[in-house]
């Protein structure tokens, strides 16, 4: 009687954690499915990566997220960290590092791309997991909690002494193949977040984008 209780228990033990780990991705998934937001890349039904599906990809390397992109080597421009600040997740003066590679120690931006304030895309990297181990001091988990975020939210990057606030105008998913999210735009200076979707997920086969644009403090944004 004991053994059947005990391996009843340890039935149900084994069936909750699965659906503790699961059940989070599924969600995702389906709300992927009936979210109308738009991708900049059409990602067929069933389609994956073929590089994600190989063991031993480290994901707490920025540069395995988009492998297809060379980017420059870092220029030496003098600043080298920044912080930035989303309220709407409880992200508080999260460390970012320009042209970093380890996504477990600080938020990395990718090298070439726009510095803040500058005309043109910064794109920032951050890792994530389960979203219910979502923590904004632990850089594994920091970005786990991103596709909640709303348009309109506020961004807040101190860089080199100046605050710059963005706010979130687009939010859509990619494959690791589209490096067209790379790409600089003049125009004006944006912000894009990137982590890999659905969190959790072993294999990682998309890439979540959040497009942000500043608010400028003045009438115009340095060159």
């Amino acid at each position: 009687m004991v053994k059947k209780f005990f391996g009843f228990l340890s039935a149900v033990l084994g069936l909750g954690l699965l659906v503790y780990v699961f059940v989070p991705i599924l969600l995702y998934e389906y709300g992927a499915v009936s979210r109308s937001e738009k991708y900049l890349s059409p990602i067929p039904e069933g389609e994956v990566w073929a590089a994600d599906m190989g063991e031993g990809i480290d994901f707490t390397k920025a540069s395995n997220w988009f492998p297809n992109a060379n980017p420059p080597e870092n220029e030496n421009l003098g600043v080298e960290y920044y912080s930035i600040s989303i309220p709407s997740l409880k992200i508080e003066n999260a460390t970012v590092r320009i042209g970093g590679e380890n996504l477990d120690e600080s938020l990395i931006q990718y090298a070439g791309t726009a510095l803040p304030g500058k005309k043109g895309n910064a794109v920032v990297f951050g890792h994530s997991i389960l979203p219910q181990f979502f923590n904004p001091k632990d850089y594994l988990t920091i970005f786990s909690t991103l596709p909640e975020i709303k348009k309109g939210a506020e961004i807040i990057i101190n860089y080199d002494g100046i605050t710059y606030t963005y706010r979130v105008e687009d939010k859509f998913e990619v494959l690791p193949t589209d490096i067209q999210i790379l790409e600089q735009n003049i125009s004006d200076s944006y912000l894009s977040l990137v982590t890999c979707v659905p969190p959790g997920h072993p294999l990682r086969p998309k890439r979540l984008i959040v497009r942000a644009k500043i608010i400028p403090p003045v009438n115009t944004i340095s060159q």
